[in-house]
């Protein structure tokens, strides 16, 4: 198996900014914004701003390549005083959490870094992914062959293997992890 190391990273972070101070935390974001991204290995990084009247939270989402880079990030001198400067603001502490591999579906929203046991997330994505390698193809395959695509193994495993993983990932996987999040944490 390849070293996590190896699969890249997500962190989401929250903070709960204090009444009257969004300007103030919006202001560090932008001083913020530009060292985490020209950090080592950043990939990506959106913000999620809060709704006004339904909620103060604010979520940072940064991608990086390795888990490393993401932790040299999140231990740097530059991220800790900025924190430092941020604190007077918020109204929680730095909450975050970071996700790897396939580890992403099954943390809860909100959660810190509670991840079910591995057996757990065995049976949850085997039951997903089997009805999905059982019905796709009685889809796909016919599509392809009305589409002109020659029968060959190989294009037919990637489009199948597409179309699974688009609704694993978009579809199937942030609903069914809602619906067993009782029995999966448990």
């Amino acid at each position: 198996m390849p070293d996590l190391a190896d699969q890249g990273a997500t962190v989401v972070i929250t903070h709960r900014v204090k009444d009257g101070h969004q300007d103030g935390y919006n202001e560090w974001l932008e001083e913020i914004g530009p060292l985490c991204r020209a950090s080592r290995g950043h990939l990506d990084w959106h913000i999620v701003r809060p709704l006004p009247g339904l909620s103060e939270t604010y979520t940072v989402i940064i991608r990086f390549d390795t888990v490393e880079n993401l932790q040299a990030w999140m231990n740097s001198d530059s991220r800790r005083y900025l924190i430092e400067k941020v604190r007077p603001l918020l109204a929680g502490d730095d909450d975050f959490f970071v996700r790897s591999g396939l580890d992403f579906w099954f943390t809860p929203q909100g959660a810190k870094a509670k991840v079910p046991v591995r057996w757990k997330q065995f049976l949850v994505t085997w039951s997903a992914i089997f009805p999905l390698a059982s019905c796709v193809p009685l889809a796909v395959l016919p599509l392809l062959r009305w589409l002109g695509v020659p029968h060959l193994s190989y294009f037919d495993t990637l489009f199948i293997s597409g179309v699974i993983v688009f609704l694993m990932v978009y579809l199937v996987m942030p609903r069914y992890t809602r619906l067993v999040q009782r029995w999966l944490f448990r």
